[in-house]
């Protein structure tokens, strides 16, 4: 058998379990949990596979010394990478202890069975626990492949809605996030940093920060300012102070942000054509074109970047809330100039981000203040406002469609052009460091530009660009712009966002053209029966049927795609309501990722998007002027709150003889493209650049 690649990259099977004490077993993965479920989905999968009780797995955090190394938790890619290889890892186990129990007893394997741990013998009472069998399996083995996983007719835990392990804890309010972490002799930092990307210093001053009560350092290392304190109140005591004892010169070199899709467009960029086919000529009088767009995004999490980290005898260590512990590893030990193995890094929750937000800065800004207070742990906390204004924001973008119809009500032709620079600028990826600090102290490293594709992985730009749709005639082409002047990072279905708002949109403005019913023009071009499946379910939901009555004051509209093209299937239906302010009042959402692990965790997943896409789609945009970011406070940057979130009904398609796929990122297009086709349901006015902010609607119905 072939190992999943993250069994096959981390083979030692105690990298993923162990036999705990007092009939518990420790199960250890590389994935992260951020909000997502992940670490209760792995369990459900580890339980079944040992056939043990669920109760009985103890999830215990990603590290770089224990843990299997698998590279980063992105893509909606948890489930089948880590799921998979953790399936595999179990499944070789449990074989390791049913062959320990068939030499203790005489007996042969098939004569054994497992039951919460216990393997009896069919013939007579005899049985042996795994605790039991403990000291006879050597779990340092290496997998090998001679373990074959579950049926899906076996299966008696996956598929159930268990209980999320994360969440009691979380509840309750217990400590389980890094910035509630009290390590003995914790002293507390925060950094100054330049109020514009590239601000440079002209005078400083130290002493009055110097003498302030509790200081215990000031660190200044090139444009890396930082303080080191007693308690947290002094250090930010202190932070103001160094704030105000510096003077920065400054460039007037960020774009107009209110021309933003223009000035994409302007760009010098290198072309790549994704797909060329068929014939792309079409009469003129039936064209449709149209010009999407969305803003600089921030992930603008409610709690900020937090890190810990302890500097003793020549080691490194880091608590913190990185996805991407081994990565980020490599990173600070090359700012620092030394081995990757004298840096340790722990996994701690902290606020979810679903891309690449300040964790990982905020890492290294712990370790460079850690370094001036030996033996000391030093916690680290960004303010909102560098939280907003430092992290790294999803890309600008800008998708120009052309299409027509033919006299069949068939899509005669399809263009699909793209600007977007690359998406990826995650540490580890690179050869200079891609970490906030890095890039501050003297001499600075050089900010590495970004990529477009983790390590084996699909283009994120680019992601959705190619339609789903069986269109004969297409043309889909990315133009790459190679750097903005604004830093930019992964965030929750990154290119996928924009290209299949504007794919959903487009579809539905051809229909429209057309005189033809959206659902019918959709159903027509797919051949992949789950692709109809789930937009017919959320539609017979939603009752978003052909001839429905409107009243003038409501609208209904679709948005679909299958994430990456291999992920999961949503079919998204969104209902709104038009007074003064466009209102989302309900939303219904069809998914089908293959096997479900725990349907529950589907649905959160499936329903946090949703929130998130409606926050994307009608409030947010990152606002600047010519020199600096402007939106660094919630008035500024809004989000959505949660009076404003509309009932969400989620239906999943539960295929358990398919692979599991990720879910994470599925709902995020369709959803922003179903709320805009649903305003033009109501209103008969089309808006294409987000975020669909009253001013932009009105500007919209005073266009017709």
């Amino acid at each position: 058998m072939t190992l999943p690649p993250s069994l096959a990259n981390n083979r030692r099977l105690d990298r993923w379990v162990a036999i705990g004490p007092n009939g518990t077993l420790d199960v250890r993965t590389g994935k992260v949990e951020i909000g997502q479920g992940i670490v209760s989905a792995l369990a459900q999968i580890a339980a079944e596979e040992l056939d043990v009780d669920y109760a009985r797995i103890r999830m215990i955090a990603a590290d770089t010394v224990r843990s299997p190394n698998e590279g980063v938790t992105a893509g909606s890619t948890s489930t089948s990478q880590s799921g998979g290889a953790l399936r595999q890892a179990c499944a070789e186990v449990r074989l390791a202890f049913l062959e320990a129990a068939a030499q203790r007893l005489g007996a042969n394997l098939d004569e054994l069975t497992v039951r919460d741990g216990t393997i009896s013998r069919r013939a007579s009472n005899e049985s042996l626990t795994y605790w039991e069998l403990r000291d006879d399996v050597d779990l340092t083995r290496e997998a090998d492949g001679r373990a074959s996983p579950k049926r899906p007719d076996q299966l008696t835990l996956v598929g159930k809605p268990l209980p999320r392990l994360d969440l009691p804890d979380k509840v309750m309010g217990k400590g389980v996030y890094v910035h509630d972490l009290d390590l003995p002799g914790m002293l507390h930092g925060r950094v100054v940093r330049p109020p514009s990307y590239r601000a440079e210093i002209e005078t400083f001053d130290a002493t009055k920060a110097q003498a302030m009560p509790g200081v215990r350092a000031v660190v200044r290392n090139g444009r890396f300012i930082g303080v080191v304190a007693g308690r947290e109140e002094q250090a930010v005591a202190a932070a103001a102070v160094l704030a105000k004892s510096v003077t920065w010169r400054e460039a007037a070199d960020l774009p107009d942000v209110e021309t933003m899709p223009e000035y994409l467009r302007a760009l010098p960029s290198r072309t790549q054509v994704l797909s060329e086919t068929g014939d792309m000529t079409h009469p003129s009088a039936g064209t449709v074109q149209a010009v999407y767009s969305r803003p600089f995004l921030a992930h603008a999490s409610v709690g900020p970047p937090c890190a810990v980290a302890r500097a003793r005898d020549g080691t490194i260590e880091v608590w913190s809330q990185s996805q991407s512990i081994h990565p980020t590893r490599k990173d600070i030990a090359a700012t620092l100039g030394i081995a990757p193995d004298a840096v340790v890094i722990h996994h701690v929750q902290g606020a979810g981000c679903y891309g690449h937000n300040g964790a990982d800065d905020a890492a290294l800004d712990a370790v460079l203040l850690a370094r001036e207070v030996e033996g000391h742990p030093v916690r680290l906390q960004w303010s909102h406002e560098d939280n907003l204004s430092w992290s790294p924001y999803g890309p600008a973008m800008v998708v120009a469609m052309e299409g027509a119809t033919d006299e069949s009500g068939r899509i005669a032709a399809w263009r699909h052009e793209l600007w977007s620079n690359p998406h990826i600028a995650r540490p580890g990826l690179q050869d200079s460091p891609s970490l906030l600090a890095a890039w501050h102290i003297d001499p600075p490293f050089a900010q590495p530009p970004g990529i477009d594709a983790l390590p084996g992985g699909k283009p994120a730009s680019q992601r959705n660009a190619l339609p789903l749709y069986n269109f004969v005639n297409q043309s889909v082409v990315h133009h790459v712009l190679d750097r903005l002047p604004i830093r930019t990072g992964t965030l929750r279905a990154i290119g996928a966002f924009l290209n299949t708002f504007a794919i959903e949109c487009f579809m539905d403005e051809l229909a429209n053209s057309a005189s033809l019913d959206p659902v019918e023009l959709r159903l027509r071009h797919l051949s992949d029966a789950r692709a109809i499946a789930v937009i017919k379910a959320a539609r017979d939901r939603a009752g978003l049927h052909a001839g429905r009555v409107r009243d003038g004051s409501r609208g209904m509209g679709i948005g679909f795609a299958r994430y990456s093209n291999e992920a999961s299937y949503a079919a998204v239906v969104a209902e709104v309501e038009a007074g003064e302010t466009i209102r989302v009042v309900r939303v219904v959402a069809a998914v089908d990722c293959g096997r479900a692990i725990n349907p529950d965790g589907v649905a959160n997943q499936v329903e946090g998007g949703v929130v998130q896409a409606m926050s994307f789609a009608m409030k947010e945009m990152v606002q600047f002027d010519r020199t600096r970011i402007a939106s660094r406070s919630w008035d500024t940057y809004p989000i959505l709150r949660f009076g404003e979130a509309p009932a969400v009904e989620t239906i999943v398609i539960d295929r358990p003889d398919q692979p599991s796929l990720g879910v994470g990122e599925a709902a995020a297009g369709p959803t922003a493209a179903a709320i805009a086709n649903a305003v033009f349901d109501a209103l008969g006015v089309r808006v294409r650049d987000l975020p669909m902010t009253p001013d932009r609607v009105l500007a919209a119905i005073h266009r017709l």
